[in-house]
């Protein structure tokens, strides 16, 4: 027998919907039944809904049952497994024929001459269950119930039949074993079947930053390990250190454990079947009609064991798909390459279309003998695949027909791998535009080819500049003198500048340097982008001229280049349009891109719209669409295998404004983890931004202090000179005045108040102003703090800001409660509400809906009853701390008290002001 008590945390991340779930289905049937592969984390959601501790505490019990697989074939195992774990005052009450039935099963005595008496047995274990049932409710847990002996399954069955309901069961069985265990366990009645999905890219990616291992490689190891997050930690493992990934048609670079995890799938099918799996393994969309023309008369029979092993999906129209990328790769692995040849041959004749046949019929050619005629079918297939935007099967078709030029064409060769390489970076493909690149690279080529090579490298790393130094230093040198080539590389260490070093200064001269060169060149497309990167680095340095430059780049564009110009003039006018909360223009603007940039342009770019959308849409209060967009972008740029952090970054946004503030933290912390793990100085200022204010917003006082105190000592912030481009400074003076240093928030002020009255930065002057508000109200004069309040809550609603408007009533009304006007506090906290519902900002809502004014002058919407109870001294003193930021430890260490007493007396407090937790309990007494 095995029991894990533990949960393991990876197995849980994403999982939070799926245990509400779960608890619901308990609470309302009584019996439920996880089902998934093995690796998908059942075992770790039993252990999670069961926390048998917790539930000791509150009077439960939970009877935990887990056999292992040669359990299955001793009679009696399971029965045996259980009554063991039950507790023994139920056995000692039970009459003497049903306590020696027990004895027996539990090897106890031995059995008499007549063998174990089965149904004295079965009644003892139906009343064991109704005797601890009769003492509080009771959790039966059954994991791998697939192993369960169909003599303790019967027993079961029965058992829990006649059980009261007081009697809940939870099993956990593979998915792929029929019929079902579980619903032979649990009888007529029958579980509420809860199957455990995949984990999404979003989530994979959160499990591989937990574990040390890079996030950027999320969406290619969710498709090869079928969001399994066992597997995936497997491959993640395997590839630690690798910083590209072979596409799914060669080998992939998966070993140890990775490669030994396929191999186990793969023996749950008949060795028969193989063949079959390896065609489809070889073919970019399989179907059951094209493994048969190839040759597998087998296809359905084959494919049918497979399914049920859960290693393939079989569609209505016979499109079969792997369930995890890992098994078409080991098995491409581990067929020589005559294996390989013959599969790819019969494919070429099997399959409908002809761009995929001229595909098929190269890699069945040795390279070493394919001919001219082979390399030119191959270039004829490019331009279908480009004008259909297939832009990798572009590249690998070029990378093909490089491979397949005969001795003696360098020039044409290198020219393929060149368009391969092209072809990759518009398809977000860095490991095909690094397998052209090293060919180039490797070969005697003229400077301009090797330089084109090293630009594919740069512009397929996205966020991760850091360690491309040598990459940098080398395209200089290819560049020479020559103003273009030059021009093009600077263009790019204007990225590698601002976002790894956080030097904008330097940025600014590169990009200066890089506009005139390009113009001396006559080189219009690089001209525009470096006109962009100096517009954009001008608005950061707050310099008057910013909006001209952006003019200038969008003029220049505008002029005979192509619309979907990547890194183009008309994304950075959007983001300053969203800078400036010309929100609307923004919005209308970026929502008449997307098609253009769908259809024509990279996916860079495309995320970089969804992701400015999103962060427009939290802004202006158009909060559901703020979060589609915003996943929407992760997404995408998961699966392209961009650095998360900027996509997490904007996720954080969108769930502070409609969302929840814990998802919001979360994801604020990934953007942090991941930024930094790219070097993304940018994006490390960014994320202790937002995770900063929703830790203020959650009333976190102190870890919001110490988290927007950290923005202060970032390079980037010292050479960002405009306050609406890099916000922080209204977070942080806030906090200081939450936090008991109204000094500090006042130094803040005035050192960042001329710089926006400066710049005309309208609306970060009203964010100043209610920080001011707040300020004169904790120094001593609350009516003037109030009526500043007043006046800046009416301007951002003039602005079109409503969640600031929001936030700036909840503001008023502790202002409010500060003059003792308690029912203009509550009116006041009414109208937040009510702000915040239209713009669907639950997480504020919950906030303003939540939090009666203190001393319980009356609920209102969406808030708890009134609560009549005052505090003691003591308890105003807890409650001051805890609602200022301080941990329940801190709290205990301050107040010289145990953590427990701390325990008990929140509780108490909450229960007194009607308040449902720390984020509720700050904004009562924050002021205070």
């Amino acid at each position: 027998m095995g029991l894990d008590r533990e949960t393991p945390r990876p197995a849980l991340v994403g999982r939070g919907d799926l245990l509400d779930h779960l608890e619901r289905t308990l609470r309302d049937h009584g019996r439920a039944a996880l089902t998934g592969p093995p690796g998908i984390g059942k075992t770790a959601l039993v252990a999670a809904v069961a926390r048998p501790e917790e539930r000791r505490a509150r009077g439960e019990t939970v009877l935990w049952l887990a056999p292992e697989e040669e359990d299955r074939d001793i009679p009696g195992a399971g029965a045996a497994g259980l009554l063991d774990d039950v507790p023994e005052a139920a056995v000692r009450a039970l009459p003497r024929p049903q306590r020696t039935a027990v004895a027996v099963a539990r090897r106890e005595t031995e059995a008499p001459a007549a063998g174990q008496d089965r149904v004295a047995l079965r009644l003892a274990v139906a009343q064991v269950l109704r005797l601890i049932a009769a003492e509080g409710p009771v959790l039966l847990v059954v994991d791998n119930a697939q192993w369960l002996d169909p003599d303790s399954s019967a027993l079961l069955r029965f058992a829990l039949h006649k059980a009261p309901p007081a009697v809940r069961a939870l099993a956990a069985e593979r998915q792929h074993t029929s019929p079902l265990h579980a619903e032979n366990l649990f009888g007529h009645t029958g579980p509420r079947v809860v199957p455990v999905p995949p984990l999404g890219a979003d989530h994979i990616a959160a499990l591989l930053a937990d574990h040390e291992l890079p996030a950027r490689l999320a969406g290619r190891i969710r498709r090869a390990s079928g969001g399994n997050p066992r597997l995936a930690l497997a491959i993640g493992r395997s590839l630690a250190g690798a910083r590209t990934f072979v596409h799914h048609a060669d080998e992939l670079p998966l070993g140890g454990e990775a490669r030994a995890a396929a191999r186990h799938m793969l023996a749950e099918v008949p060795a028969g079947a193989h063949p079959t799996l390896l065609l489809a393994a070889l073919a970019t969309r399989p179907t059951t009609t094209v493994l048969r023309r190839a040759g597998r008369a087998s296809a359905e029979a084959d494919l049918a064991a497979a399914q049920r092993a859960g290693l393939v999906t079989v569609g209505e129209d016979g499109a079969v798909a792997f369930t995890a990328a890992v098994v078409p790769a080991a098995l491409a692995a581990e067929a020589d390459w005559t294996e390989r040849a013959a599969c790819h041959a019969a494919l070429a004749e099997a399959v409908g279309d002809p761009v995929q046949a001229v595909r098929h019929r190269a890699l069945a050619a040795d390279p070493r003998g394919a001919g001219a005629e082979l390399a030119g079918e191959l270039d004829r297939a490019l331009e279908p695949c480009r004008r259909r935007g297939d832009h990798a099967l572009a590249a690998e078709l070029g990378l093909l027909a490089a491979e397949r030029t005969p001795a003696g064409h360098s020039e044409e060769e290198v020219a393929r791998l060149l368009g391969a390489a092209a072809d990759a970076a518009r398809a977000a493909r860095p490991d095909l535009s690094k397998r052209a690149a090293d060919a180039i690279l490797a070969r005697d080529v003229p400077p301009a080819a090797r330089l084109s090579a090293r630009l594919a490298i740069l512009d397929t790393a996205f966020q991760g500049l850091t360690d491309l130094d040598e990459t940098f230093s080398h395209a200089l040198a290819d560049a020479g003198d020559d103003p273009s080539m030059r021009a093009a590389v600077l263009v790019r260490l204007v990225w590698k500048q601002q976002l790894a070093d956080g030097d904008s200064a330097t940025a600014r001269g590169t990009a200066e340097e890089a506009y005139r060169l390009a113009l001396a060149a006559g080189d219009r497309e690089t001209a525009v982008l470096a006109a962009t990167a100096r517009a954009r680095i001008s608005r950061a340095l707050g310099e008057p001229e910013a909006g001209a430059r952006t003019e200038e780049a969008l003029t220049v564009w505008r002029e005979g280049l192509p619309p979907a110009l990547r890194n183009g003039p008309r994304l950075l006018a959007f983001r300053h349009a969203l800078f400036d909360d010309r929100l609307t223009e923004a919005r209308e603007g970026l929502l008449a891109l997307l098609p253009e940039l769908e259809r024509l342009g990279t996916t860079e770019d495309l995320v970089a719209a969804l992701r400015s959308l999103a962060e427009v849409e939290a802004r202006q209060g158009q909060c559901a669409a703020a979060l589609v967009h915003a996943r929407r972008a992760v997404s995408i740029a998961l699966e392209a295998g961009f650095s998360p952090g900027p996509l997490w970054y904007s996720a954080a946004l969108a769930e502070t404004a409609g969302g929840s503030f814990r998802r919001a933290a979360d994801y604020a912390r990934r953007s942090l983890r991941a930024s930094q793990e790219e070097g993304d100085q940018v994006f490390v200022h960014c994320s202790l931004y937002a995770l900063g204010r929703v830790q203020l917003a959650m009333g976190e006082t102190a870890l919001a202090l110490e988290t927007l105190d950290r923005i202060r000592d970032l390079p980037i912030t010292a050479l960002t000179t405009d306050p609406s481009v890099l916000r922080w400074h209204e977070e942080l003076a806030e906090a200081y005045v939450a936090g008991g240093e109204p000094d500090k928030a006042a130094g803040l002020l005035a050192e960042v108040t001329p710089v926006a009255r400066r710049l005309g930065r309208t609306t970060v002057l009203t964010a100043l102003d209610r920080v001011h508000g707040q300020y004169l109200a904790a120094t001593g004069d609350p009516d003037a703090g109030a009526e500043l309040l007043r006046e800046t809550a009416d301007r951002f609603t003039a602005h079109g800001l409503p969640i600031e408007a929001g936030r700036t009533l909840l503001a008023l009304a502790r202002t409010e409660r500060r003059r003792r006007r308690r029912a203009a506090a509550q009116a006041v906290l009414r109208e937040a509400a009510g702000v915040f519902d239209r713009a669907g900002a639950r997480p504020w809502a919950r906030l303003a809906g939540g939090a009666p004014p203190r001393g319980g002058a009356g609920p209102f919407p969406g808030g708890p009853a009134e609560s009549t109870g005052r505090l003691t001294e003591a308890e105003r003193r807890l409650a001051l701390l805890v609602g200022r930021g301080a941990s329940n430890q801190e709290a205990a260490a301050r107040l010289f008290l145990s953590v427990k007493t701390v325990e008990a007396r929140l509780t108490r407090i909450y229960r007194k002001l009607g308040v449902r937790g720390r984020a509720q309990l700050a904004v009562v007494v924050r002021d205070e």
